[in-house]
């Protein structure tokens, strides 16, 4: 599956084969329940791009989240020239330079997010905190948007004024995930020395970060609410694009509900541990999509549709 996967991606030459498939192993390791939905749910021609795009980002976060913030900035300016370096030259030393560059090749419009990725990288090696919900939303706005945008943008409908429509859909969806990653996080970012809960509403609610208690649960629940409410505002974002994509992009909004109750769940709890969605709701979510996907017959733009029941590519 995954060699076919390849030829209908238009990867042909051995070396880039064996660079996509070693990007694929990562993602599989970091990212399974992403690379699960990915390879039920998308075209196989999209799926070796998808793995670039994620493997690229993952590979840039590790590198910018070591050290020092001088040392983390040091690594952010070197690494943005070996990426631009590449991008420019169509080849690297590194495989996941590479493919990211064939990528590129494909799906131009990728360029674009690497440059507003890369820049807002900036700011992520920097924060500490942040001081409020506008700060947080700029965060979203510099760092976290273009950051999903490497994938989403592969997803992105042609047409301007849906595209346009489409980029705010994912700027409320990511939104809502930013927000839950932090809550979520709260142990771990509280041992790296920062977290991403608004100071001011830690304050409203004089809540202390690392005590369960009831103070700490009503901060929770009300960051939860105004991620819900982001999660709502984001629900159409499935109808604006094209009819292949729309069960990994329903699926994508799914998990995070899923997500958002397990925060919800865990309230107070987050203090002193981490939480995440329920692993059988997960399955059976993206088992209902695949079936869906199947029982409608998947159609690539520009393809034959196929005929209905047929197995769901990979």
């Amino acid at each position: 599956m995954w060699k076919r996967a390849l030829d209908r991606a238009g990867v042909r030459e051995p070396r880039l084969r064996r660079d996509y498939t070693e990007q694929r192993r990562a993602v599989r390791r970091f990212a399974t329940a992403e690379y699960a939905a990915a390879r039920l749910l998308l075209p196989a021609a999209l799926l070796p791009h998808v793995v670039a795009a994620v493997a690229f980002m993952h590979d840039t976060d590790d590198r910018i989240d070591r050290g020092t913030p001088d040392e983390r900035a040091a690594g952010l300016t070197e690494w943005d020239a070996l990426v631009r370096t590449s991008l420019a030259g169509g080849d690297s030393a590194l495989p996941v330079l590479r493919c990211l560059a064939r990528t590129a090749e494909s799906h131009p419009e990728i360029r674009t997010h690497v440059d507003d990725f890369l820049r807002g990288c900036e700011r992520e090696v920097v924060w500490r905190t942040m001081a409020d919900d506008g700060e947080l939303r700029q965060y979203v706005q510099e760092y976290s948007l273009p950051a999903l945008m490497l994938t989403a943008g592969l997803l992105a409908p042609a047409d301007a004024a849906a595209r346009t429509a489409y980029t705010e859909g994912c700027h409320l969806l990511i939104r809502a995930m930013q927000r839950i990653d932090f809550l979520e996080d709260l142990p771990e970012d509280l041992r790296a020395g920062r977290h991403g809960i608004p100071l001011d509403a830690v304050a409203r609610h004089g809540a202390d970060l690392t005590v369960p208690g009831p103070e700490l649960g009503r901060l929770v629940e009300e960051q939860a609410d105004r991620a819900a409410a982001d999660l709502t505002a984001a629900t159409p974002l499935p109808s604006l694009v094209a009819p292949p994509y729309r069960p990994f992009v329903r699926a994508l909004v799914g998990v995070q509900r899923l997500r958002l109750d397990a925060v919800r769940r865990a309230g107070a709890s987050l203090a002193t541990r981490t939480s995440g969605p329920s692993a059988p709701a997960a399955a059976r979510l993206l088992l209902r999509e695949a079936a869906r996907r199947a029982r409608r017959g998947p159609r690539v733009p520009g393809s034959r549709r196929r005929s209905v029941g047929g197995p769901p590519r990979p």
